[in-house]
Formats: C-alpha cells, sequence, structure tokens
C-alpha cells in the first residue's frame, strides 16, 4: 500500500511541474517571447549570485559547526600523517572550489545575455591549456607521493617490539588471537574450523605453538604508546577492519594475510575525558560489504596500559587448554567421593597436628 502511495504522489508531481512549465509557455507567449525571456534571464541571474553568497556563506558555518567533532583528534601516530594528508587535500581542493565558483557563477551573472554585446569566440589557447593541465599534475603527484610513503610506512615492518595480533573477519563479526609465551602464532588449517569443539580458527593442536595461543572474540587489546601489528584474515567472505579513531583500515581477504602496524597515543579512559563521554569505546568495523548482517559486524577495542595489559593476558585461558578441558571426562561419583574423604582428612589431619 505504502510502495503504491508512493508511486501515486510521484506521478502527482510529475503531472503538476508539467502544467506549471505549460502555463509558463503560454504566459510568455501572452507576454511576448522576447520580454519575458530577458525578465527570466536577469531573475536567473540573481539568483545565481545570490545562490553563490547563501552557499560560500553555508560551506563557512558547516566547517565551523562541525570542526573537530565528527572524528575529533587522531588516535595513533599514523593517524596524525593520515589527517595532515586529508587536511592539505582539503585547502589544497578548497582554494580551487573557491576561485572557480566563484567566477562561475560571476561570470554568469556579468555575461548574460544582451543585445548591446556579442560572444567573444574563442576556441584554443596553447598557454593555458599547458597551466590548468601541468599544475594538477604536479600537485597530484606530490600528494600521491606522500600517499604511498605513508602507506610503505603503514604496511612496512613494525618495530622489533610491537605487539602481534591476529584478527580474522567471519559473517559477522571478529575474533582475535594473541601469541603466548612464545611469542609465536601456531599453524592452523581452514578444514579444522568447528565452532562446536571452539576452534574457531581450526588450529593445529599437534602443533606445540598453537597450544598456547589465546583466541577471543571479547575485544581487541592493545597498549597505549606501544606499537601493534595486526595480522588480518577472512574466514568467509572479503571483510575490511576499519579502525575510525586511528585512521587505519585494511582489508580482509580469505586466504591472503594483510598486515598494518600503527602506535596508539590514548588510552580509553584518556578518549573518555577528551570526547566528555563517559560511554566511549574505541570501535572496530566492516568497511566492506559483506551480507546481510554487515550493518552489525562492530567490535570494541580497547587500549589500555602496559600494566592493565600483562593483566588482562594473565587472566586469559589459551584456546588449546579450553578444548582439552570441555573434551575431558567428568568425574566419576566414586571419584568424587574419594576426592571429598581425602580432603577431609588432611583437614583433620592438619587440625590435629595444629
Amino acid at each position: 500500500m505504502s510502495t503504491q502511495l508512493i508511486m501515486a504522489i510521484l506521478a502527482l508531481g510529475f503531472i503538476v511541474v508539467f502544467q506549471i512549465a505549460k502555463a509558463s509557455e503560454y504566459v510568455a507567449v501572452l507576454k511576448g517571447e522576447k520580454k519575458s525571456f530577458e525578465q527570466n534571464n536577469k531573475i536567473n541571474g540573481f539568483l545565481l549570485l545570490a545562490f553563490l553568497v547563501l552557499g560560500l556563506i553555508g560551506v563557512y558555518w558547516c566547517n565551523e559547526l562541525l570542526k573537530g567533532k565528527i572524528l575529533g583528534e587522531a588516535a595513533s601516530d599514523h593517524g596524525e600523517k593520515v589527517d595532515a594528508m586529508l587536511h592539505i587535500t582539503l585547502i589544497l581542493t578548497g582554494i580551487v572550489f573557491f576561485i572557480t565558483q566563484i567566477l562561475l557563477f560571476w561570470f554568469s551573472f556579468k555575461y548574460q545575455y544582451s543585445e548591446k554585446r556579442k560572444a567573444y569566440y574563442f576556441p584554443h589557447n596553447n598557454t593555458l591549456e599547458l597551466i590548468w593541465t601541468v599544475v594538477p599534475a604536479i600537485t597530484l603527484f606530490i600528494l600521491v607521493g606522500f600517499g604511498l610513503v605513508y602507506w610503505s610506512r603503514i604496511t612496512g615492518d613494525a618495530p622489533a617490539n610491537a605487539n602481534i595480533v591476529e584478527i580474522t573477519g567471519k559473517q559477522f563479526g571478529w575474533i582475535y588471537r594473541y601469541p603466548g609465551k612464545d611469542k609465536v602464532f601456531g599453524k592452523k588449517y581452514y578444514k579444522n574450523i568447528n565452532e562446536g569443539k571452539n576452534n574457531q580458527l581450526g588450529l593445529l593442536w599437534d602443533d606445540k605453538a598453537a597450544q598456547d595461543d589465546i583466541v577471543s572474540n571479547e575485544a581487541l587489546y592493545m597498549v597505549v604508546n606501544k606499537p601493534i601489528k595486526l595480522v588480518i584474515n577472512s574466514r568467509d567472505v572479503v571483510h575490511d577492519v576499519g579502525l575510525v579513531h586511528f585512521r587505519m583500515k585494511m582489508d580482509a581477504v580469505p586466504g591472503t594475510p594483510t598486515t598494518m602496524w600503527f602506535t596508539p597515543k590514548f588510552t580509553t579512559e584518556e578518549m573518555k575525558k577528551k570526547t566528555g563521554r563517559e560511554d566511549f569505546e574505541y570501535e572496530i568495523s566492516c568497511d566492506q560489504m559483506c551480507g546481510k548482517g554487515h550493518y552489525s559486524m562492530k567490535g570494541i577495542v580497547k587500549v589500555v596500559t602496559a600494566a592493565e595489559y600483562a593483566l588482562w593476558l594473565a587472566k586469559q585461558k589459551p584456546n588449546y587448554q579450553q578444548v582439552m578441558a570441555d573434551q575431558a571426562p567428568a568425574a566419576t561419583p566414586a571419584a568424587a567421593v574419594d576426592t571429598v574423604k581425602a580432603t577431609a582428612a588432611a583437614a583433620t589431619h592438619s587440625a590435629t597436628n595444629n
């Protein structure tokens, strides 16, 4: 019913606009085509100037209203460079925008049709074409050059002291893997993936390096002022790790690991104070359309101090131990009774000696 109503409204709107256009033609005929054209031309010229002035005021007002409020300060070292490039790009394109738009609207007003003036035919000018081709080309070359330099840093080798975390995307969530005390990720095989047996990544339990790996869906933990390298994978379709507060973004491609690294600047608690929001949380989102549940593919990033990270890590149980505990047979009633008796006897013996 709602679709039919919308179609009816659109059809009615089209009929109204068509009738207004026809009425304008009849009025023009009655007044005289030439006189009507000249009047409309003057009105349109003033409207162009009004649109120019109001538009520029609107651009300035929106900039002042939203400046620094949408994303805030970049929360990583590489993010600062990304923001700097964005600002430079906006300044350069802003200068071109203002010059071209002011000239466009002013020329449209000043050189509107007039019987007293004849249009000048200006087909070609080598100097002008050279200027508007070479100058943008040089500017873009410089911008792209800086972009490639920053990109190579983001995707290049991380510092030796960097923490390493593996992020795996799946429909529709994130899986985080942290290496154990050996600082090495264990081997995995996609055919070993079994949600029912708590093996989300298909880790190979025969590999000792995999037996101390920590797998979590809780949150992505990182240490403030310490580099972190992300090894990014996908378990099904193409996803994209989006870390908007850090200005980082990287595709998660099935079968093709990608990497990036950066250094967080502020803890989550510090960002709560900076933003004035007690409910602030860093967010990880999927920036690639990945299915009908794409909108819900969000996660939390916790930036903590080194001490808080060590405490959190110490509380985590390796995935291998969780699986082995699930597979261990339950204690028999007789065994449970024997355990209780042994505990009671030990307690009695201790009390007697004391």
